[in-house]
């Protein structure tokens, strides 16, 4: 992960379930959606808070280069249970994000749903199915990154991902 800071100043982490699209599908009902999926990743929402809130569009704050690192591998939708997997973030050590998958605000079904309602979901897609509480933007102050901070996110049964902030 990397930024200039005359892009932003703001920078964090949000760690996320992601799931793989493995069978094309549009308006897809919720009790279809299991059956889409084809496997599940980490993933980091790397987020500039300054340009998502400036310019009211969160494209803008999401998609620098670098953001939204995954990984480290997939595990295919028969190898764990999505709705019950501890989701833990740590930066530079400090433990900020400690959350289970069945506490989604918007189950997988659910997500799955809303996001193929007159859209084709294609093999391939990944869908990021939220943060729990412990982002940087939530403490006060509000904790950004900075030059040199390691980040290390690990979701059961998917290990660990880790990346560091230049």
């Amino acid at each position: 992960m990397s930024c200039t800071p005359h892009i932003t100043s703001s920078v964090h982490y949000e760690a996320e379930l992601a799931l793989i699209v493995g069978k094309e599908g549009r308006d897809i009902k919720p009790e279809h959606a299991y059956d889409h999926i084809f496997g599940y990743t980490i993933v980091n929402d790397v987020t500039a808070r300054d340009r998502q809130r400036n310019h009211k569009q969160w494209f803008l704050g999401k998609a620098l280069d670098t953001f939204c690192p995954m990984g480290p591998w997939i595990a295919t939708s028969d190898d764990l249970d999505p709705e019950n997997l501890d989701v833990k973030c740590w930066v530079n050590g400090e433990l900020r994000q400690n959350a289970n998958t069945s506490d989604l605000i918007f189950g997988i079904p659910t997500l799955v749903a809303t996001i193929s309602a007159g859209l084709t979901l294609k093999s391939g897609d990944i869908i990021a199915t939220g943060t729990p509480a412990g982002v940087g933007l939530g403490f006060n102050p509000p904790k950004f990154l900075r030059t040199g901070d390691s980040v290390s996110i690990s979701i059961s049964h998917l290990g660990t991902l880790t990346n560091t902030f230049r």
